[in-house]
């Protein structure tokens, strides 16, 4: 499939139930096009990873995702040695007698006893061309790792010291997303083609629920969009995103709800908001009350 425009960088998400804007539907185009990571950053449940699953889906390519954690070093994330298997191979040299060691070495360290992670996985040739690279949440990593990850992007290549260098005969498409838990260093970022992913206004995110839970009525949809937008106006620990919603509405719909009441939303919060205090801020009249804004909104629109 050729990508010629920024349209059909938004027909091909929407083909997968991801709905975008311009700026981002822009920018996804240019990184396809000059072959930049593209770099997204914004809130949790934003649909960072998402795009990184419709993109590998629409373009039939394979995903790999590395998720990265607070100590991945660039071992973890490239490859490891099969321990268990080299030592199986040893005890059976052993047992056999008059095993050569430096033969027994260099067999040791080869392809077959490689196990390899998702870095090296991505430099391999693919079926269908390219893989998705997906490094999710690097923002949980620290500076070490990004300067090991600066170098890989740089020349998508690796270094295996028993094998040599590896490098990718084509370059993977590569999306990195970050929470922005803290700041990632500029030199990652100028690598890369940037986008903030924020919340979607009203009609955009009613655009994404018609497209992912297409079954809800209308009335509905309406209701849980108006009431998630004035949610994510209070002071909460964490403001519901777009995957809450979506969350949400399909609870509501395995439920049988046609409208929202306070006893639904109450019974139905942990879907929308997963920390103890920000359910318990909405007890009582304050569920209520938002409601009664979202409805009042609605009406006035």
């Amino acid at each position: 499939m050729t990508i010629d425009s920024i349209d059909d960088v938004q027909n091909l998400l929407a083909g997968q139930g991801y709905v975008c804007g311009r700026a981002l539907a822009t920018v996804g185009f240019l990184s396809l096009k000059l072959g930049r990571p593209l770099f997204l950053e914004g809130e949790a449940g934003t649909g960072k990873t998402e795009i990184a699953k419709a993109i590998a889906t629409a373009l039939g390519r394979r995903l790999i995702r590395l998720q990265c954690y607070e100590g991945l070093d660039a071992a973890s994330a490239v490859y490891e040695w099969n321990f268990a298997e080299q030592m199986i191979a040893i005890r059976t040299a052993e047992a056999a007698g008059g095993a050569d060691r430096d033969l027994l070495r260099a067999e040791l360290f080869t392809e077959d006893y490689l196990i390899e992670r998702p870095l090296l996985q991505a430099m391999r040739p693919q079926p269908g061309g390219a893989p998705v690279l997906l490094i999710d949440e690097i923002d949980r990593t620290d500076e070490p790792f990004e300067a090991f990850l600066l170098e890989a992007l740089s020349d998508f290549q690796v270094t295996i010291p028993e094998l040599g260098t590896i490098r990718a005969p084509e370059p993977p498409i590569v999306i990195l997303t970050s929470n922005r838990t803290r700041e990632v260093h500029d030199a990652l970022k100028r690598r890369c083609l940037y986008h903030w992913v924020d919340y979607p206004t009203f009609d955009r995110e009613m655009e994404i629920l018609h497209a992912r839970v297409p079954e809800a009525a209308d009335a509905l949809t309406r209701e849980v969009v108006a009431f998630v937008q004035r949610l994510r106006g209070e002071d909460l620990f964490k403001r519901p995103g777009v995957a809450e919603t979506i969350d949400w509405a399909k609870c509501l719909l395995a439920l049988d709800v046609v409208a929202l009441s306070p006893e639904v939303i109450a019974d139905t919060l942990g879907a929308v908001l997963k920390y103890q205090d920000d359910i318990q801020r909405l007890q009582g009249t304050e569920a209520q009350r938002i409601l009664d804004e979202a409805r009042a909104g609605l009406e006035g629109a």
